[in-house]
């Protein structure tokens, strides 16, 4: 099967090794390809044999699958930049945690130029999973991609045949989960800072003794250093999700917040001194409460 990824990031690459473990042919574009942030994802592509396209026209204009997996912000954009080129009837698969509005609006572009659009919702973290992550599929369309979507290894089923029905599940889940990785990293940083960290774990062990705190806090560290940007995106499409219901999304918008502030930490390199994601936690929140002093006493 001929397939397009527009976006190649961390879901992408993933999806592209174990498409081309499975000798599928897949082209793929980026729009980070023409900056110097390019040569990894260029490296990439040699080892995996990818081909790597210099448009979203060149990447979908022979491909019977196109994969959807950029910035939440870019969603309806990356759609209508696809739209011209489309093969008709090709499948149209936007796995983007973008509002029920966004896919809607995403929508309308490949329906427009004879696509057929799919909503996809990621349930869980790609990683562990790979291209077998739960995947929620939505719109007029999905029963019809599931054959295709069984054939390349995916682990699909349908939610809905209306849009919007599939990124709601996503994102209000992720108002629970994004939110959960915001407050440990806000609470155990305090924590750290007042000396009581090890009395908040024990804590949370009595009250969740089913949850291994100390590595749960790591992995929401690790996770948020790696990706908060992306996850400050997703959050505030859970802003305007929640929006769309008619309360104010206090929540969803501290979260997007809480994990910008990090992605900015991250790119000004507090992190990256040191493996970040194999630093525990302790070692994450040191480095945050180092530059905070550092700042109050600049």
């Amino acid at each position: 099967m001929r397939v397009a990824l527009i976006g190649y990031g961390e879901v992408g690459r993933i999806l592209a090794e174990d498409l081309r473990a499975s000798r599928h042919e897949v082209t793929a574009f980026d729009v980070k390809l023409g900056t110097p942030a390019g040569g990894p994802l260029r490296a990439h592509s040699l080892v995996h044999g990818v081909t790597l396209a210099e448009s979203h026209a060149q990447a979908v204009g022979r491909a019977e699958l196109i994969v959807s997996a950029v910035t939440a912000s870019q969603t309806v954009a990356a759609a209508e930049a696809c739209g011209s080129a489309l093969r008709p009837e090709s499948f149209f698969l936007d796995l983007n945690s973008a509002s029920p509005g966004a896919k809607i609006a995403a929508a309308a572009h490949v329906t427009r130029a004879g696509g057929r659009y799919v909503e996809g919702a990621v349930m869980t973290a790609v990683p562990p999973h790979r291209i077998k992550v739960p995947l929620l599929l939505g719109g007029p369309h999905a029963e019809q991609i599931l054959p295709a979507l069984a054939e390349l290894g995916f682990a699909a089923r349908v939610a809905s045949g209306q849009l919007g029905v599939a990124s709601a599940t996503k994102l209000c889940r992720s108002v629970l989960i994004k939110g959960l990785e915001a407050m440990v990293i806000e609470s155990f940083t305090v924590a750290r800072h007042h000396g009581v960290e090890d009395a908040v774990v024990a804590s949370l062990h009595e009250t969740f003794p089913g949850v291994d705190w100390e590595q749960q806090a790591s992995y929401f560290f690790g996770r948020v250093i790696l990706h908060g940007r992306r996850r400050a995106e997703e959050m505030r499409e859970a802003a305007v999700t929640v929006r769309e219901a008619g309360l104010d999304p206090f929540s969803a918008s501290g979260t997007a917040q809480r994990q910008a502030w990090m992605a900015d930490l991250a790119d000004a390199g507090l992190f990256s001194d040191e493996g970040r994601p194999a630093d525990g936690w302790r070692a994450q929140a040191d480095r945050i409460l180092q530059h905070v002093r550092g700042r109050t006493d600049g």
